[in-house]
């Protein structure tokens, strides 16, 4: 059984050897992954856990990975794609210059789906789209651009739900089992790692989208995360929070109007 208290000196660790602050994440949810993991690395007891995590740097990779892990796939809730598809593309298309971020962007399915939304409408070349993630091994499959080709079903599936015209095929590669996304849409994305716990504003954007992020983070956390995303918004830009998110009752809520029924806000102050 593990304690709160063995968490509390997991979390320390991590924090003190690596600098990775996990202490304002949910801790139920932290929990819950911490036991799922002994489970799946059949550690006798927690100390063996805690000490492979201290001392095996490919280990606190694996651990890092399997905390901060997002269920993702590409054009994930398609209604969503349609409403960016359909409302806040074609005013960021009167704009000269669109810069777009994903933060928390995991493995990049949503960061590659918002590419090929840009190119279809014909907004691709005159836009960045900024992916960043705490976690270096996530970001490393976003830079290859290379998913499971028995995924790509669905992904049309969804593709074609939110409003798109094309085969999808036509935007990838097979090969051996993978599909490839095809460069011209990793031409545009800029992949970094950052930190929503600690890391401050680097761009202002026209867009940011952070889905399903949140919800693992605690109400401190939460504000002061959508404090940095309010600090990084142009003027009349846009942000896009995961199914169960909100803005209200936060900090920012009185500075966004919610646009529509999807999970999109407005900057109006």
């Amino acid at each position: 059984m593990i304690e709160d208290e063995d968490i509390d000196l997991l979390l320390n660790d991590l924090f003190d050897l690596y600098g990775y602050d996990f202490t304002s994440y949910s801790r139920a949810s932290l929990k819950r992954r911490i036991v799922r993991l002994c489970s799946l690395d059949k550690f006798p007891s927690f100390a063996e856990l805690r000490y492979r995590v201290k001392n095996d740097p490919d280990y606190l990779k694996r651990f890092v990975e399997e905390i901060t892990v997002n269920v993702t796939e590409m054009f994930r809730d398609p209604s969503f794609y349609k409403s960016l598809r359909d409302d806040i593309l074609p005013i960021l298309g009167t704009k000269p210059f669109i810069r777009i971020w994903h933060a928390g962007c995991s493995t990049g399915e949503e960061v590659y789906s918002m590419a090929i939304l840009l190119k279809e409408a014909g907004l691709l070349k005159k836009s960045l789209l900024y992916a960043t993630d705490l976690n270096p091994s996530v970001l490393e499959k976003v830079r290859k651009g290379i998913f499971p080709l028995n995924q790509m079903k669905q992904y049309s599936e969804n593709y074609i739900a939110s409003g798109g015209k094309k085969d999808f095929s036509t935007y990838y590669t097979a090969n051996y089992g993978q599909a490839k996304l095809d460069r011209d849409l990793s031409e545009k994305i800029i992949i970094s790692t950052h930190n929503l716990v600690s890391d401050s504003s680097f761009n202002e954007f026209d867009l940011i989208l952070c889905r399903n992020v949140l919800i693992y983070f605690d109400k401190n956390l939460q504000d002061r995360v959508l404090n940095l995303f309010d600090a990084s918004l142009g003027s009349l830009g846009y942000l896009a929070l995961g199914t169960k998110e909100t803005l209200k009752f936060s900090a920012i809520q009185n500075k966004f109007k919610q646009i529509n029924r999807e999970k999109i806000w407005k900057k109006i102050v």
